[in-house]
């Protein structure tokens, strides 16, 4: 684990939300946090006070002798904190006046601006979490659904990180007897070295084959699922968009063409974070600003992990619609038969033979079998999936590339074994996987991808 260092400067930042609120945080770090909030706290001598105490009071600007909040602070001191340095944080009321101007008076007596996910950088640094929780950390606050922040909560207790280190101790226990082996030669154990390095990377790649199932899954839970909604104009686009968001975010009339451009909503369907698309209708047009509005939606639905591909019940299939049906072949998609109110022209069992998927009937318009269309995008995405919450999971691609190395590098192990490669040349691969799976965690992981990770982490986190 990396190195704990104890020669930090003070941080601050404000870690609630910009904005009207009830209540904002300003939070500091580092050895002199207790001794600058004091110089500015009228209340209690916070140097004086017990670890995890909360405090009522007044910040006070002690060069102009003003009283700039009424507040409470809570001080608590190392290592009990989530930095294990002594942490301050400023309840004050929420506001970006009163916010700006304590969190400036803090920078005034001596404190530092943190970066980008400094909190939690120095928690990692300091050995209180490793990467994958560090991680975790941001999953949460981004967490779209309640079966996100599941996971999420699963990797900040360490679920992954135990999985992890439990596959590097694997490893590591096989190389203390490859050294053995090669510091005695004349004990002649070649063989079964070979044959016990076989086995463990045999065993290890069998795990990370396990890890690596869970990673579309994770994935979906942590990004969602960027969906499009495609279909000709006036197929009702529109008002799934505002069904599922439960609001009208699109504009919704019977004249054809309404939406000239691409409207993005989050919603979470059955557990599933949908990043929706409502689109244009695709369609040729003179008209220049639908035009634009169509080649965007082309460009939505090339990007798009699901397309819910909407046609009219009431009418026959159009040329263009043929064109929708060969243009998502190749997609994961949903084919949806709407305004089943109307008078059908088509049915369900037509447009399946036609498309070769299946189709959900519904009537957005009376509200009739959405939950159908609501269990097939579950179905889709989560099969096998009984209980996230405790599902060790891999949520990013940084995970994923780091294990389909490791995996790649066992492989190649057990190649260069079988084709009798001598022992301390298949090592040097065996000893890469060690590594490779140690930047997983961030025991062996290089500073540059370090500040890279935390760089995305927002500020006063």
């Amino acid at each position: 684990m990396v190195k704990t260092l104890t020669e930090f400067d003070t941080i601050a930042a404000i870690s609630t939300p910009i904005g009207e609120g009830g209540i904002s945080i300003v939070r500091m770090s580092g050895e002199d946090a207790v001794k600058i909030a004091n110089t500015v706290f009228k209340g209690a001598n916070l140097l004086k006070v017990p670890t995890h105490t909360i405090h009522y009071g007044h910040i006070i600007d002690p060069a102009l002798k003003q009283t700039i909040d009424e507040v409470m602070v809570s001080v608590m001191l190392a290592p009990k904190t989530f930095t294990r340095e002594d942490i301050v944080e400023i309840n004050c009321h929420g506001g970006i006046i009163v916010t700006n101007r304590i969190l400036q008076l803090l920078l005034k007596q001596g404190a530092r601006m943190a970066e980008a996910g400094e909190f939690t950088k120095r928690a990692f640094v300091n050995g209180r979490i490793d990467l994958t929780q560090a991680e975790s950390v941001m999953d949460i606050v981004r967490a779209k659904t309640d079966r996100a922040r599941q996971v999420a909560e699963s990797q900040l207790e360490g679920g992954l990180l135990e999985k992890i280190r439990a596959l590097r101790q694997q490893i590591l226990d096989t190389l203390a007897n490859v050294e053995v082996n090669i510091d005695y030669p004349e004990y002649d154990a070649d063989t079964i070295t070979a044959e016990q390095m076989i086995s463990v990377s045999k065993s290890v790649v069998s795990k990370i084959d396990h890890l690596l199932a869970t990673a579309t899954e994770g994935t979906v839970l942590r990004n969602g699922l960027a969906t499009a909604i495609i279909g000709q104009p006036n197929v009702g686009k529109s008002s799934l968009l505002n069904y599922l968001t439960k609001s009208d975010t699109a504009i919704v009339t019977d004249v054809a063409g309404t939406t000239r451009d691409t409207l993005e909503e989050y919603v979470s369907v059955k557990g599933v974070p949908l990043k929706l698309i409502d689109t244009a209708g695709i369609r040729d047009t003179d008209n220049k600003v639908e035009k634009i509005g169509v080649e965007r939606s082309k460009q939505a639905l090339a990007k798009a992990d699901l397309v819910l591909l909407l046609f009219d019940a009431s009418k026959s299939l159009s040329a263009e619609d043929y064109a929708l049906i060969e243009a998502t072949n190749k997609k994961k998609r949903i084919v949806i038969l709407n305004k089943t109110d109307l008078e059908q022209k088509i049915t369900s069992a037509e447009v399946k033979k036609i498309t070769g998927s299946e189709v959900v009937a519904i009537s957005v318009l009376q509200e009739k079998n959405i939950e159908l269309l609501e269990e097939e995008i579950k179905k889709l995405f989560f099969k096998g999936i009984k209980n996230s919450n405790d599902q060790v999971m891999v949520t990013n691609q940084r995970q994923v590339s780091l294990l389909e190395k490791a995996k790649k590098q066992l492989q190649e192990v057990v190649e260069s074994l079988e084709n009798e490669i001598p022992v301390d040349i298949a090592q040097i691969d065996f000893n890469g996987a060690w590594d490779t799976l140690g930047e997983i965690t961030g025991d062996s992981s290089p500073d540059e991808l370090v500040n890279e990770l935390f760089n995305q982490f927002c500020l006063g986190k």
